[in-house]
């Protein structure tokens, strides 16, 4: 039998010195059927949140089904009680209430809910040609040819006059019509193929076909938009004044679904930031009484620069925040110095068919986990909040000595773009916070893919963050 040879000083010191982010299917096989398993409710969550009224009201189902009760700023809490506030039906906080007194800080874990998508304009419906049309304003960073020739739904809300506020959903039940936006033929695009890829599709050119039969009236100016109005008037009971007291969304149609012969994927629309949203909402649901009281944040507006009365640049978080330290008749100030927060967002994912614009040795990548993103930003790390030594040491502490799998990240290679999210908002607040969620490929297109094995170890972070 061959002997087995000794490892050399270098290799040893090789072993002891350098570090590299394993891949979890290798490392930790056994996590393959977890993932799958524990990702199926996302999946579900995915397809019954398509908007971030809806992503709430999903949210708010699961946290009833677990036992929380609407949040009382009068009432008295106990360890272990649990409680969820909804602002304005479009941003949430859930808390478990924890053993160590709040003037001890608390651990906030904050995602959005709101993802890039086509918006109805206020007068929206017209007809050109004997086609009916619907003129959206896209909402957040789109790669606007991408939205062509995409199946789309129509999901919103709708104010009428006497203020009942009616729901819309059209394109995802079986059966259902769907919408979309034409593009070229390739025989007639040669004037479009020399447009630069930004403006293959212009923004006015993102128009939604509607309809295209005439309303049976030779007398009526425009037929074909008339029969499309009166068929939603038909189901909805609106009328054309009503589109200015709505907020109607287009997105994908198609469901989540499994990627990959081996299923190891996930694709779907939304999941930036809805699969961070999706494992902040589990990791609070399965806390227990823990040592530090937990603020898990819902919030809109992330992708329009978090604006608004429900995006973190408002002040409905330090709202909250004051009434948990009211409610121990603590001091607001010692409360948010002593808290941590995680800023649950997606990174960048290495794509070797584009890795021009990456940085390999500081790119995150499908299977190796959690990333953990210390700045954002653009070039010089502009609009970031570059998280300090001791808080990567505190959360990567945290990970480990819960055998998390996570790995490092930069939002693609220097000087080639950037991003930011909620990180900022939340550090203005004098709260040590950190990024930290999963790699995403084709970020903000209408099918943005996810590994199982990563959304299942940001779950685990999380808990292990909270517990």
């Amino acid at each position: 039998m061959e002997e087995k040879k000794e490892k050399s000083e270098g290799k040893l010191l090789e072993e002891t010195l350098l570090w590299k982010f394993p891949h979890i299917g290798k490392d930790a096989p056994e996590q393959i059927d977890e993932a799958g398993a524990f990702c199926e409710d996302y999946k579900a969550f995915l397809d019954e949140g398509k908007t971030e009224r809806e992503c709430v009201e999903a949210a708010v189902r699961r946290l009833e089904a677990a036992g929380y009760q609407v949040f009382d700023p009068a009432a008295a809490y106990t360890p272990g009680d649990k409680v969820y506030y909804v602002n304005r039906k479009k941003a949430l906080i859930a808390t478990t209430f924890g053993i160590r007194p709040v003037k001890e800080g608390v651990r906030i874990n904050g995602a959005h809910i709101d993802s890039p998508r086509l918006d109805l304009k206020p007068s929206p419906l017209y007809e050109k040609n004997d086609i009916a049309y619907l003129k959206p304003h896209y909402y957040g960073g789109i790669r606007k040819y991408q939205w062509g020739t995409v199946p789309l739904a129509m999901h919103g809300v709708v104010v009428k006059k006497n203020g009942e506020m009616v729901r819309i959903c059209i394109g995802e039940k079986p059966g259902d019509p769907v919408f979309c936006v034409s593009d070229l033929l390739p025989h007639l695009a040669a004037k479009q193929n020399e447009r630069k890829l930004g403006e293959g599709i212009k923004g006015e050119e993102l128009n939604i076909i509607a309809g295209s039969i005439p309303y049976a009236d030779d007398s009526v100016k425009e037929p074909v938009k008339l029969l499309a109005l009166k068929l939603l008037n038909e189901q909805y009971g609106i009328t054309e004044k009503d589109f200015f007291r709505a907020e109607i969304e287009m997105v994908p149609a198609q469901k989540a679904a499994d990627v990959g012969l081996d299923r190891s994927m996930i694709g779907a629309y939304g999941q930036d930031d809805r699969v961070c949203a999706y494992t902040a909402l589990m990791a609070e649901i399965d806390t227990k009484e823990p040592a530090y009281t937990t603020v898990t944040v819902l919030a809109d507006k992330e992708e329009i620069g978090s604006e608004g009365n429900t995006g973190m640049n408002s002040d409905f978080l330090k709202h909250y925040l004051e009434y948990l330290a009211q409610g121990q008749g603590a001091d607001v100030k010692e409360l948010l110095a002593g808290s941590i927060c995680l800023s649950s967002d997606v990174n960048a994912a290495y794509d070797p068919t584009f890795s021009d614009v990456f940085e390999a040795n500081n790119s995150c990548y499908l299977n190796k986990g959690c990333v953990l993103t210390k700045y954002t930003g653009a070039r010089g790390k502009s609009g970031s909040n570059d998280a300090s030594a001791e808080t990567m040491a505190r959360v990567i502490g945290m990970m480990e000595e819960n055998g998390v799998y996570w790995q490092a990240g930069e939002l693609g290679a220097v000087d080639q773009g950037g991003g930011g999210t909620i990180a900022k908002y939340v550090a203005h607040l004098n709260i040590d916070t950190v990024d930290l969620g999963v790699p995403i490929l084709s970020m903000h297109s209408p099918f943005e893919l996810s590994s199982k094995l990563d959304v299942y170890n940001t779950y685990r972070a999380f808990l292990a963050f909270f517990r």
